[in-house]
């Protein structure tokens, strides 16, 4: 298993949601704001509307770990529990997107990812 990086990812971003929804409930955070906005980050494809490169660099934005950790140092930070509710349900979307396969975006086609071809 250690020889087949597919699996340590899935693996790794299935861990990665757990403790993601550990700590949401952790924190008390209401369910009903996470089921609410859960999907918000797939907003981010819209960008495909205007071409592959566009709609790669937007969806890339929505998707990468690090603006929403950001948004946690910064809810964390100002003493702002919304932000940080919001950027965990926000990480553990992009942790669920990875677990299924679906990764960051080339500007080629949708179905390009940093993890695989989907078909």
């Amino acid at each position: 298993m250690l020889t087949r990086p597919a699996v340590l990812l899935h693996m790794e971003e299935g861990c990665l949601l757990i403790v993601a929804l550990l700590l949401y409930a952790h924190l008390h955070f209401s369910w009903l704001l996470f089921a609410g906005l859960f999907l918000a980050p797939d907003i981010f494809m819209l960008g495909y509307l205007a071409n592959p490169r566009v709609g790669a660099a937007i969806y890339n934005l929505g998707h990468v770990v690090f603006v929403p950790l950001a948004l946690l140092a910064f809810g964390y930070g100002a003493h702002r529990p919304l932000a940080m509710a919001i950027a965990i349900i926000w990480f553990s979307h992009i942790a669920f997107d990875r677990l299924l396969g679906y990764g960051l975006k080339y500007p080629t086609r949708f179905k390009d990812t940093h993890l695989q071809h989907v078909s």
